[in-house]
């Protein structure tokens, strides 16, 4: 098995596109949720909040024939990526279209614009709105298909749209793709664009926050006084490679991927088990062959859900006991749903690499159901580790577990 680095990250975020602005965000206890004044107009809609990122002008960033194929999703994919790839020094090099790099993409869903047309023709038998690349912006795999087309990429494509797991599942599976000699060089990640339809999910689940008066108190993973996620937006890439591939180009190796687990649950699409969120930890450090000490902090999911919450809570006591210290970036940038586990495995390893960890936002008083773990709350904390653990859980009882090594 061959050993796995990350040489580049780049990403796009509703708190910036950089480690240094979003960190100066966070340690300033500022998150990205806002009133959704424009969400006004739907009726029923409990929710108003969301995570909404300022939009970048790619119009003058790409040239308008290489952005045809690509709704918001995929820009946002393709512009995290193209930083990635600077980041790693891999910009124009022969790798990306020499067939031994490949891609592990995913979104919950492509970008929701082009539905509004399929749907215009079911109802009204009308054409009129479609075109020829409506699909194409649509489908599940448009942001994998659209970083292939406009780097050139010519290796495997891995497209993993597994709601909140899509971007831990591509690094994983990226990972491993190397490890098994089937690619040098693997750009792995997770897009998501907002819409409301994706408020309304879990908005019918009663799982959104309605404290639509005071967004900067909302979300409140881990929480007594929580009440519902917020859904967000953005992109986040990582540039794969094999360690001795990176060595003998002169790259700069930013931390080691050494575990990964995947695992489903089994029993229900919407309600997480502790059970088997405990045994994709397990299964993490067995592919690491780590103990559950060596773990120096975990990355949680935290979504700010009740159930999701407490099952985690006691899935990570269960294998680690009380001694990690724990947090949730979800209280910064909400649910960004198939970007978050690419999102917080990049953020995770600029943390790593700090020495310091910021507090899960709006965290004052732990739920007595959650587990008694060590969550990071109020300040940031400074601790040396050698190990971090990014764990993600996703509707469909899809559950994976990241475990990185400090360089």
């Amino acid at each position: 098995m061959r050993r796995v680095v990350v040489t580049g990250v780049g990403g796009v975020t509703a708190l910036g596109d950089d480690w240094p602005g979003i960190r100066a965000c966070m340690l300033r206890g500022q998150t990205a949720i806002r009133f959704m004044q424009e969400w006004q107009r739907f009726s029923g809609l409990n929710t108003r909040l969301a995570a909404p990122i300022a939009a970048p002008s790619f119009d003058k960033r790409y040239p308008r024939k290489k952005m045809r194929t690509m709704g918001l999703v995929s820009k946002m994919a393709v512009l995290a990526t193209e930083r990635a790839l600077e980041d790693a020094g891999l910009v124009d090099a022969p790798v990306l279209t020499g067939g031994r790099c490949g891609i592990a993409y995913g979104s919950s869903f492509g970008s929701p614009g082009p539905v509004i047309a399929f749907a215009e023709l079911m109802m009204n038998g009308s054409s009129t709105k479609l075109n020829a690349t409506s699909y194409i912006q649509m489908m599940s795999h448009t942001a994998p298909v659209n970083i292939s087309l406009f780097f050139g990429v010519t290796g495997r494509i891995i497209p993993t749209s597994s709601a909140c797991t899509s971007g831990s599942q591509a690094v994983g599976y990226a990972y491993e793709t190397i490890s098994w000699g089937k690619a040098d060089v693997m750009i792995a990640g997770g897009a998501e664009e907002l819409d409301v339809t994706e408020a309304a999910v879990f908005d019918t689940l009663f799982g959104t926050s309605t404290r639509n008066d005071s967004p900067h108190t909302t979300p409140r993973p881990y929480d007594r006084d929580r009440d519902g996620l917020v859904v967000g937006e953005g992109a986040a890439t990582l540039v794969l490679e094999e360690r001795e591939h990176a060595i003998a180009r002169g790259a700069r190796i930013l931390a080691e991927i050494v575990g990964f687990a995947c695992n489903s649950d089994g029993h229900h699409a919407t309600q997480p088990q502790a059970s088997t969120m405990a045994s994709v930890m397990r299964m993490a450090l067995e592919d690491a062959g780590l103990d559950a000490a060596a773990i120096g902090f975990v990355s949680g999911h935290g979504t700010a859900t009740e159930w999701g919450d407490i099952a985690e809570a006691q899935a990570t006591h269960e294998v680690l006991g009380d001694r990690a210290p724990i947090h949730s970036l979800k209280s910064y940038f909400g649910h960004t749903l198939g970007a978050c586990g690419a999102i917080e495995a990049w953020l995770g390893i600029a943390m790593m690499r700090d020495g310091m960890f910021v507090p899960t936002a709006n965290l004052d008083v732990i739920d007595e159901r959650c587990a008694p773990l060590d969550y990071v709350m109020r300040e940031q904390r400074h601790i040396e580790i050698e190990y971090l653990m990014s764990n993600n859980f996703a509707f469909g009882g899809i559950n994976t577990s990241l475990i990185f090594k400090r360089t």
